[in-house]
């Protein structure tokens, strides 16, 4: 009761302090840590844990290390030492075991369903005892650790150190020198499987010079084993690679040695071939009979039995897909690509085979077994999303997609999608505008590659697809004016390997125009407003007025990925793009007079120039929960041709600002260069800010707080330049020698809520420098002023967006 009495006069404090509204700011923030207190003290954990028994608090561990030992070596023992140490101490707050507070705060449950139970189970936790008996165990496990990673010969020792009701893990670790590998060797026969493994050493992972690392040796044992299997070995495993080292203790060396061991059984030194493959595309459990049946099968040009009295897929697709053949050996490298083949051509729901090992004479053979689940060839779907763009437009739209797998009987996906949705943007001051858009487009997928003539391409890879789409878009923006555009698009994606991907699309056609017609009132009086600055008056011109515009380019994409199965805290990612437009209307078509923007295709002009952009983006895990993450962006538009002289078209410009770019500016609010525009008046925003080149680099810390709940803090910098064009936006919007003069850098914080399917970020920030001169000075570090509304008006930019940034 004296446990309950205490809390109840610190709420009543704290409600009559509520109360009298007190105005003195220091009371109040001495008030609320001596409140703390009171409720802290209202649990005295000691009187509540068993006697002679002591709370454990965590682990204290000091290194001794041989001279050769580097300091960051000796830093990322501690941490892995400390991370391996049983048991876990109870979770701290400034020292407190605040949840060992909350377990003990209304004492022992009376009930296992009441108030105090409940209570527990959700906010407390279970003291963690000091045990002599833990502090021993973890010892064997620490000098196996030191072990695996080279520094043979290293001690620990341990004991309790005790303060009052508090006990702490302290430890003695001595580490010796690390060995390093002299040599890896392999000691083979003229068997066949010691010939595998003679084979397989040539891609060895074991280098001279490297660090013994015991899991280093267990990959090379696993990439052994996978490199007998795929010549034939059907049932070698890893455990049947015995592994020797003689370690030169004067030179700490050792020397490696890889061998069959010989209890290998027998079976796993035989090598098998691929006698017959059976594929079942219609199986399910409820027709499996009929599905499976033999006697209905019939025989491709490859040799497959295929059961499938429907004729549902065209023989073809299985030949495209299937890279094991009758009649060779067993190669563990094909089976996984056809079944990551089967998994990812998209037509099948499940996917599962089975070997049926039989004797042929003198030779070991499988017969293969597919079984396929078909999807339904036909599906609709309806999808409500919301979305958030960089341009700071947020809103929400409902797309009815309907599908049909297996269009052509080759897996094939045709989709078509119809759309409509509204924008608005968030943190637009005033000037932001209403969007209405609706589209509708086609697309169809092949698993393969389709072109007047066949391409050979590595079997030894995923798939590749070529994609075909069509679609038109109108935009209603803000009752000022229509914008339609029709698009169609050819391409090929295809995967070098785990790390590379390319996207090559030789066919993009892009039309874009306004209907004069449907130009409203509105924008008429903003041309004659005389209060308008005349660079606004410009682009209205230039875009309603003059906006009819073909676009014929060609992109090539490069996406390069760090190893996914790297332990390396470090990953990255990089993309480049190349587009170049208008080369191939030229040799077609006549070049457009000068000043006569009607001359083209059919009346229509048509763009030229070359685009070259690379992101490149870099994750380091620092710990646990604590991910540092980096972006780079740099683009160049180069405009010639009958486009010399012009800016990119506007689809195809850069821009900064918003949400997942420069987020301490509104979207489009920086650039292009030096160019000022005013963000105070009520007029409604174009679309400007655009520009030819972009340099744009970011910086964040994410902090993981828990399974939910985010931190971050970060940094932005970047602008956006006009190339050649001075006339729209004037000559300090060029790019100049000393760019990065005129760099906007931004910082802010930000919280994010992960949703498992999506993530949802809130960030503010606010600018640091400002491209252009503010009161003499383009760094405003010095302006902060927070307590004033009418810098957080100008300066506290409030972003709400779904997905990181980068």
């Amino acid at each position: 009761m004296r446990y309950l009495s205490l809390i109840n006069s610190f709420f009543n404090g704290l409600f009559f302090t509520l109360r009298i509204r007190v105005k003195n700011r220091r009371l109040a923030t001495s008030l609320l840590p001596y409140s703390l207190c009171i409720l802290l003290s209202a649990c005295n954990i000691a009187k509540h844990l068993p006697s002679n028994e002591r709370l454990y608090m965590g682990t204290d561990i000091t290194i001794h290390a041989d001279s050769t030992v580097s300091a960051t070596e000796q830093a990322g023992l501690k941490e892995q030492l400390t991370a391996l140490a049983r048991p876990r101490p109870n979770k701290q707050l400034f020292g407190y075991p605040y949840k060992v507070g909350l377990y003990y705060l209304f004492g022992e449950p009376k009930k296992p369903k009441g108030f105090r139970s409940w209570f527990r189970k959700k906010f407390g936790q279970e003291p963690v005892l000091a045990s002599a008996k833990a502090i021993t165990s973890n010892i064997p496990v620490f000098k196996a650790t030191l072990q695996n990673q080279g520094y043979f010969g290293s001690d620990a020792t341990g004991k309790l150190t005790e303060d009052g009701y508090k006990a702490r893990g302290a430890y003695e670790v001595d580490v010796k020198q690390r060995f390093l590998i002299d040599s890896a060797g392999f000691l083979v026969d003229s068997t066949p499987v010691r010939k595998a493994l003679l084979a397989s050493a040539r891609r060895t992972v074991i280098k001279k010079g490297d660090p013994y690392v015991f899991d280093n040796i267990k990959l090379e044992r696993e990439r052994i084993s996978q490199s007998i299997k795929q010549r034939g070995f059907y049932y070698f495993l890893p455990d049947y690679i015995a592994v020797i080292a003689d370690n030169d203790t004067a030179r700490h060396r050792t020397k490696l040695y890889f061998a069959i061991k010989p209890d290998m059984p027998e079976a796993a030194g035989v090598p098998y071939y691929i006698r017959d493959i059976f594929i079942y595309p219609n199986y399910n459990l409820s027709t499996a009979r009929n599905d499976t049946n033999r006697r209905r099968a019939y025989t491709t040009e490859e040799q497959f039995q295929v059961i499938d009295s429907t004729r549902r897929f065209d023989q073809k697709l299985f030949r495209d897909i299937v890279t094991v053949k009758p009649h060779t050996r067993y190669n563990s490298r094909m089976q996984d690509l056809t079944l990551s083949r089967f998994i990812n051509v998209g037509a099948f729901k499940f996917v599962r085979n089975r070997f049926e090992p039989d004797q042929q004479g003198d030779s070991a053979v499988l017969d293969v077994h597919y079984y396929l689940t078909p999807y339904p060839t036909k599906s609709v779907r309806l999808e409500i999303d919301g979305t958030s763009r960089s341009n700071n437009f947020n809103g929400t739209q409902a797309i009815v997609s309907w599908r049909t797998r297996n269009a052509l009987k080759r897996a094939e996906l045709l989709t078509i999608n119809a759309n409509a949705g509204i924008e608005f943007q968030v943190g637009d001051a005033g000037e932001g505008v209403t969007n209405y858009r609706f589209g509708l487009d086609a697309s169809l997928s092949f698993p393969r590659l389709v072109a007047p003539f066949r391409f050979k391409y590595d079997q030894r890879q995923a798939l590749p697809k070529t994609n075909a789409t069509i679609g038109y878009q109108t935009i209603l923006r803000g009752g000022l004016y229509r914008i339609n555009s029709a698009q169609t698009t050819f391409g090929y994606a295809w995967r070098q390997n785990q790390q590379v991907e390319h996207v090559f699309q030789p066919f993009n056609i892009n039309y874009v125009f306004v209907p004069l017609n449907q130009v409203t009132d509105r924008v008429y009086e903003i041309l004659a407003d005389p209060d308008v600055a005349p660079i606004v008056k410009q682009q209205y011109t230039n875009t309603v007025f003059r906006s009819d515009q073909l676009i014929l380019s060609s992109l090539y994409t490069f996406n390069f990925n760090s190893p996914i199965r790297s332990l390396s805290p470090t990953s990255y990612r990089i993309s480049a793009n190349a587009e170049v437009a208008g080369n191939l209307a030229s040799l077609f078509f006549r070049k457009p007079l000068e000043n006569d923007d009607r001359n083209g295709i059919f009346g229509v002009p048509y763009a030229q120039y070359l685009r070259l952009d690379v992101d490149g983006r870099l994750y380091r895990k620092l710990t646990s929960k604590i991910t540092w993450a980096n972006r780079l962006f740099a683009g160049v538009g180069i405009t010639y041709g009958n486009s010399k002289g012009k800016s990119l078209p506007f689809t195809k410009q850069y821009f900064v600002g918003g949400s997942n770019s420069i987020r301490a500016f509104r979207p489009r609010a920086i650039g292009p260069g030096l160019f000022t525009r005013d963000t105070l008046r009520n007029v409604p925003i174009f679309q400007d800010g655009g520009g030819d080149v972009k340099l744009e680099a970011n910086t964040e810390l994410r902090v993981k707080f828990n399974k939910y709940l985010e931190g971050a803090v970060f940094a932005d910098a970047g602008n956006v330049w006009s190339y050649s064009d001075i006339t729209t936006f004037g000559p300090e919007a060029q790019f100049p020698k000393r760019f990065y003069e005129q760099i906007a850098i931004g910082t802010g914080v930000g919280v994010r809520i992960d949703l498992s399917f999506f993530l949802v970020r809130l960030d503010i920030a606010t600018p640091l420098r400002k491209p252009y001169q503010t009161d003499g000075s383009e760094w405003v570090i010095d302006k902060m002023a927070f307590d004033k509304t009418d810098w957080r008006k100008q300066n506290l930019i409030f972003n709400i967006a779904v997905g990181y940034p980068f």
